[in-house]
């Protein structure tokens, strides 16, 4: 069935009645709850911010248990209004903040319980003196990372010598990189200097070569639609990933003493 007819016959469809107290308590407030949209109606909403959005995209972020569309009496998806707001906060995070799946889950669990965690619409970084600045793009100067995060052009000058940021051929870093001046930053404080991290930076890009491996089956079909799952796949595969190295760094440390 072509999406148009799919569109068509879930427009027509009855959609199960779905719980009051689910719309009154789940993030955001003061927007429709009614599941009166299709699938394809919410990309086509989501589109002109985000071009790159596929109907997969948004299964995915289904799977993940960003959003919960109600089923049609024949199966088909609808979403409210809050619904494409939850995926539209999803996706400006990932686009603009970089963040994995696991915290938006968590910050969108925080929203609906009213713990507030604040609603994201452009990629943001806390600066030394603990002011919020807007990133402009996803591509930072030498110049901005220093003024975000503190470090001096020599200390930012020594973690690129270490690998640990990279710079394009224009002299210009990506947004990420504030992020990992700062934890650099705050390791020194402790005695650790960039040159004693060129150890952890060689092990990301071994996991990286082999999930490069994993999805590159997917990455290497012409489908456009593949192709965004591979990206997705690649970033839920970096995420666990990490989650590893932390759990088998906390028990490595609890085995010293």
């Amino acid at each position: 069935m072509s999406g148009a007819a799919e569109r068509r016959r879930a427009a027509e469809e009855p959609v199960a009645a779905h719980s009051e107290t689910e719309a009154a308590t789940s993030w955001p407030p003061g927007v429709s709850h009614e599941p009166a949209m299709s699938i394809g109606a919410v990309l086509a909403a989501l589109k002109p911010e985000f071009p790159a959005v596929t109907i997969s995209k948004l299964r995915f972020l289904e799977e993940q248990g960003l959003v919960t569309p109600r089923r049609s009496g024949s199966g088909y998806r609808m979403y409210s209004r809050a619904d494409a707001e939850r995926i539209r906060y999803a996706l400006t995070a990932q686009r603009d903040s970089y963040l994995p799946l696991r915290i938006i889950r968590e910050q969108l669990a925080d929203l609906d319980a009213g713990r507030g965690a604040e609603p994201l619409s452009h990629a943001r970084m806390v600066t030394r003196d603990g002011e919020f600045v807007t990133l402009t793009g996803a591509r930072v100067s030498a110049r901005e990372v220093c003024e975000l995060t503190g470090a001096t052009e020599a200390e930012l000058d020594e973690m690129a010598q270490a690998g640990l940021v990279l710079a394009d051929t224009r002299g210009r870093f990506p947004g990420r990189a504030v992020q990992v001046v700062q934890a650099v930053l705050a390791l020194r404080r402790h005695g650790i200097s960039p040159r004693h991290l060129r150890t952890v930076r060689t092990s990301a890009e071994r996991e990286a070569d082999v999930i490069d491996q994993v999805v590159a089956p997917l990455r290497a079909q012409r489908s456009g639609v593949a192709r965004e799952r591979s990206a997705a796949q690649a970033a839920e595969l970096a995420e666990l990933y990490a989650r590893l190295h932390a759990e088998l760094l906390r028990t490595a440390v609890e085995q010293l003493g």
